[in-house]
């Protein structure tokens, strides 16, 4: 089967058993956990668009969360139940399809389950849902809790999200069902009511839902083991010349002189580019741009640092702090230091807290203490996911 793949991301649950705070905009490993399972979408080459259902409550902070996501076309209000959230995802999503469902507070999707179950669709499933073999023995109990049968476990698989079908059959199964007044705890037990066939796909990696405080911990632990930390280190140097704008991490700075380069020579910038290359393995600013290439000539350096965070997002790496020191005779930089961390923040997607920059000077000495330009150093973190099987 082929056509465009739509995907709802489910955002707008009460999470009443997180003990205060919502459980998607919780930190997990440095990002929210709502922010793990839309980057697998977007990095899942069979998904298409991506609808975030989210809440009024937290619609403001749920756009933040979006925010640099190429893939996220609308963010909508859900319902009362769960089955009201998907559909108000399916009113959005009207060209698509194939439609992907999945709860946003399973973070620990990945780009490959996601393709994996859209796959089995397109061979011709009505549905295919996320899911795996039960560990536990079950038992089925009465009103007073006592065992009234124990299912064979070889026959029993714990379904999870996402959950993919034809976008024919799920909106079929969803109009059905509020005509009859029927609810469901998942997409599957509706398109299961209409005669169709589900299959679970084993995607062969911990899949487990946020719940409770003690779940945060968990996913932690099981990222832990797929994501590494690297750190890379940027160095750039321009001269001061006259007739040259002064910019600084996107900031054009007041001064008789500015860096002479290529680009627009925001010498701060190109430091953090390098960091970013070199903790991802990825070589430097020249092997990327070219030191005369006429495409980047007086280009804004914010557009050639966004161009690298694509290449970083595309191998599954993203920013996770980034410091930087300004080594600068002249100007005075303290009074610009707050717009600049405000810039750059921005353009790495990162919370200001995560970007620090510091100026000081060469005390005199040398080509810097005679002001004759801008040395620039930098340190950034990523996080980068280990390839499948390491």
């Amino acid at each position: 089967m082929s056509g465009r793949v739509g995907a709802i991301v489910l955002a707008a649950g009460s999470s009443r058993r997180m003990g205060g705070g919502d459980k998607l905009l919780a930190e997990l490993s440095g990002k929210a956990v709502l922010r793990w399972s839309l980057e697998a979408l977007e990095d899942c080459v069979d998904v298409d668009d991506v609808v975030v259902v989210t809440s009024s409550s937290n619609r403001a902070d749920v756009a933040g969360i979006c925010r640099g996501l190429g893939k996220v076309r609308a963010l909508t209000l859900g319902g009362r139940e769960r089955q009201d959230s998907v559909r108000a995802g399916l009113t959005v999503l009207r060209r698509s399809a194939i439609i992907a469902v999945h709860d946003g507070a399973r973070p620990l999707i990945t780009a490959e389950a996601v393709s994996s179950c859209i796959g089995r669709v397109r061979e011709g499933h009505a549905g295919v849902i996320a899911g795996g073999p039960v560990a536990d023995t079950i038992k089925v109990v009465d009103a007073s809790e006592a065992i009234a049968a124990t299912p064979d476990r070889a026959s029993l698989r714990a379904a999870a999200t996402p959950q993919v079908f034809t976008a024919e059959v799920l909106r079929r199964a969803h109009d059905s069902a509020r005509r009859d007044g029927v609810i469901a705890t998942d997409d599957a037990a509706l398109v299961e009511r209409l005669g169709e066939r589900v299959i679970v796909q084993d995607i062969g990696a911990p899949n487990p839902k946020i719940t409770t405080p003690s779940d945060l911990a968990v996913a932690a632990a099981l990222l832990g083991a797929r994501v590494e930390l690297r750190t890379g280190i940027g160095i750039d140097t321009h001269r001061l010349v006259d007739g040259r704008r002064l910019v600084l991490g996107g900031v054009e700075i007041a001064h008789e002189q500015g860096l002479a380069g290529h680009s627009d020579a925001d010498a701060l910038t190109h430091a953090i580019i390098d960091a970013l290359l070199g903790a991802a393995g990825l070589g430097d600013i020249g092997a990327v741009f070219g030191a005369n290439d006429p495409a980047w000539a007086g280009a804004n350096s914010l557009d050639m640092l966004h161009v690298v965070l694509e290449q970083l997002h595309t191998r599954g790496a993203y920013p996770q702090s980034v410091d930087a020191t300004v080594i600068a005779e002249r100007p005075r930089l303290r009074a610009h230091i707050d717009a600049i961390r405000a810039s750059l923040a921005e353009a790495l997607e990162l919370e200001r807290s995560a970007v620090n920059v510091a100026a000081t000077t060469a005390e005199g000495m040398g080509a810097l203490g005679r002001a004759e330009g801008i040395t620039v150093h930098a340190v950034a973190t990523l996080t980068v996911r280990r390839p499948a099987g390491r």
